[in-house]
């Protein structure tokens, strides 16, 4: 069982997709996790336009790269939070519209729907994203944060997402979101909440990135042990923590690319992620979908490290065994 790696291109949404699909084939990619922003894949356009979605297939498909899944996380993340100025460089001009918070929220939803009716149209069963949150703010709980206030958070999820699964399930498509803080799930007991919340939908489920897990202390392992059959997509992503006395986990303030913080991304292979664990988790629970490296390392050139990323995602992927080695030995 190989399985597909792809290239999630939200990273790369500078570039016009020919150039992406061409630089992505000579890394050695068989296919592109196409992000809905930039020129690599319109929701809007998708939803209406079937002709536009075979296109992009054509364009792919004349450097020898597929497409398993398109992502979508940042209009997603207007639909629970609350929304402020930052939110305007993220979504597109016509869901901000005129920044009035609901409006924002509801335009963002209304595209999350055509959302999935585009990737339908494209002819592929996932699409990626965040949910956005009303309460990642209050996660440290001062001013004191009571049980009434995290329920209404995943109340308001419920509410607000609930009706976009269900256009997901009528176009036969999944929503994996990409367990991630700022999100209304961000580890293991917060996705049992939100899977609880929206009564496991079967719609809803994960797109396991073990980068947002380990600096937080977790096992990325046994967040896919413990969803065994919600892991929707996985990405393939590291990270590094240096906790040396004087950084903190919460990185005090400070960018990306900072030494001083204390974890950062690192290109796929060169941080604290144990990835023979994931793939051997992931053979337990049978995921045979699309390996898709999200690069970031700021400390890196991204065309040398998308290069080592797909080659070290091909030589630490490996089929589980059909038989016991000792097989031999039985009656």
């Amino acid at each position: 069982m190989a399985r597909p790696v792809t290239l999630f291109t939200g990273q790369w949404a500078d570039l016009p997709l020919a150039t992406m699909a061409e630089k992505a084939a000579e890394f050695g990619y068989d296919g592109l996790e196409l992000a809905c922003w930039g020129d690599h894949f319109d929701p809007v356009k998708g939803a209406a336009d079937k002709g536009y979605c075979d296109a992009r297939h054509e364009l792919l498909g004349e450097h020898g790269l597929r497409c398993w899944a398109i992502s979508n996380h940042l209009v997603g993340q207007a639909v629970c939070d609350p929304i402020d100025e930052r939110h305007k460089a993220i979504v597109p001009p016509h869901v901000w519209g005129d920044g009035e918070a609901e409006g924002v929220r509801q335009r963002a939803a209304d595209e999350m729907k055509a959302t999935a009716r585009a990737a339908a149209n494209l002819g592929v069963p996932v699409v990626n994203g965040f949910t956005g949150s009303a309460i990642w703010h209050k996660l440290y709980f001062f001013p004191p944060t009571g049980e009434k206030d995290v329920k209404a958070g995943f109340d308001d999820f419920a509410e607000r997402w609930g009706p976009i699964f269900d256009v997901f399930q009528e176009e036969g498509v999944k929503f994996a979101l990409e367990v991630h803080p700022s999100e209304i799930a961000y580890d293991i007991y917060t996705a049992e909440r939100a899977l609880e919340a929206v009564g496991h939908h079967p719609a809803f489920g994960f797109n396991f990135d073990p980068s947002h897990l380990i600096w937080q202390g977790m096992d990325p392992a046994r967040f896919i042990d413990t969803f065994p059959d919600r892991i929707y997509h996985v990405h393939m992503k590291d990270t590094v923590t240096r906790l040396d006395g004087t950084s903190g986990i919460l990185s005090s303030h400070l960018g990306f690319g900072d030494p001083r913080r204390g974890w950062d991304f690192r290109s796929v292979g060169r941080g604290d992620v144990n990835f023979e664990e994931i793939i051997r988790a992931l053979n337990r629970c049978g995921y045979d979908g699309p390996l898709s490296v999200e690069w970031e390392d700021s400390g890196m050139d991204r065309e040398h490290g998308a290069t080592e990323s797909c080659e070290y995602v091909r030589n630490v992927d490996f089929t589980p065994s059909a038989r016991a080695f000792d097989a031999a030995f039985e009656d």
